[in-house]
């Protein structure tokens, strides 16, 4: 049976445009069944996550996973993080959320700060937002000389072997939504008081750039996708399809790994005896 990774992996030049953002590969149920789902994906997560971190406290390895997710706005980076994140142990995950760069930021190279918040072993992190942002805004809005954004294509990839061959594992997720989506949620905002504050008027001044932006990912899945570090395009116009897919593609990397709990690093017979005679 194919991973899901595999069927939402891809694979040379893409059409954004073209994408289907309600599609749900490699489900077969429906939203109805999207809970149980979820709860079952969780318990294994729970499980492997903390094989994961264990083996890092006593200095197994250095496994750690990378998830990044990209999109638009209201793609719901933010709802992964909740309903993803949320099934494991907080204190076995290390959420990053990248705004503009400060002017401190912007004297270093853009990977500077993405290396300061790379994982630590045990660890998996997560990108709201990343590294992409700088071939992506920068593209788009015309931050950088198309010199400067060609050199960053083959840093970016270059970066992210890496910290693969140094033990890390990266899931890359293009969360996929359609300028209808995205309006449609835009539109819940505005008449939702409970969500105002999630509305930021700039998010229409993109919105009319959603072709450039659109050209943009399309490049950056193209010379992005590499085989150590494929980008998955994950259609984001169901959430709860979106959230299902992300848990279920980060539970097959996990299970990948072959953790295994770490054996006792002491004699257990004589701990026993100290404890009963303590």
């Amino acid at each position: 049976m194919t991973s899901l990774a595999a069927q939402l992996a891809t694979s040379g030049p893409i059409d954004v445009s073209l994408l289907d953002s309600r599609a749900t590969p490699g489900y077969d149920g429906d939203k109805d069944g999207a809970p149980d789902a979820m709860a079952a994906l969780g318990e294994e997560l729970a499980d492997l996550q903390e094989r994961l971190f264990a083996q890092a406290r006593v200095k197994i390895g250095n496994q750690r996973i990378l998830l990044v997710m990209q999109g638009m706005d209201t793609a719901g980076k933010g709802g992964v993080i909740r309903k993803v994140a949320g099934l494991v142990d907080p204190q076995g995950v290390a959420v990053t959320a990248f705004k503009k760069p400060t002017p401190e930021e912007l004297e270093h190279d853009f990977l500077w700060r993405i290396e300061k918040a790379l994982p630590a072993a045990g660890e998996i992190g997560i990108f709201d937002r990343s590294h992409y942002e700088d071939v992506l805004i920068g593209r788009v809005r015309e931050l950088a000389t198309a010199e400067e954004i060609e050199r960053r294509y083959d840093a970016i990839n270059a970066f992210e072997q890496a910290f693969v061959e140094d033990g890390g594992t990266i899931i890359k997720c293009f969360l996929h939504i359609t300028p209808d989506d995205q309006e449609e949620r835009l539109a819940e905002r505005l008449d939702d008081p409970t969500k105002f504050w999630k509305y930021n008027p700039g998010d229409v001044d993109e919105r009319l750039l959603w072709s450039d932006y659109a050209v943009a990912y399309g490049i950056a899945l193209e010379r992005c996708s590499t085989e150590h570090a494929p980008f998955h395009v994950i259609p984001s116009g169901r959430k709860w399809y979106r959230n299902w897919a992300i848990a279920t593609i980060l539970a097959e990397t996990l299970r990948s790994m072959d953790l295994q709990w770490p054996e006792a690093g002491f004699d257990i017979d004589v701990e026993k005896a100290r404890l009963a005679d303590s």
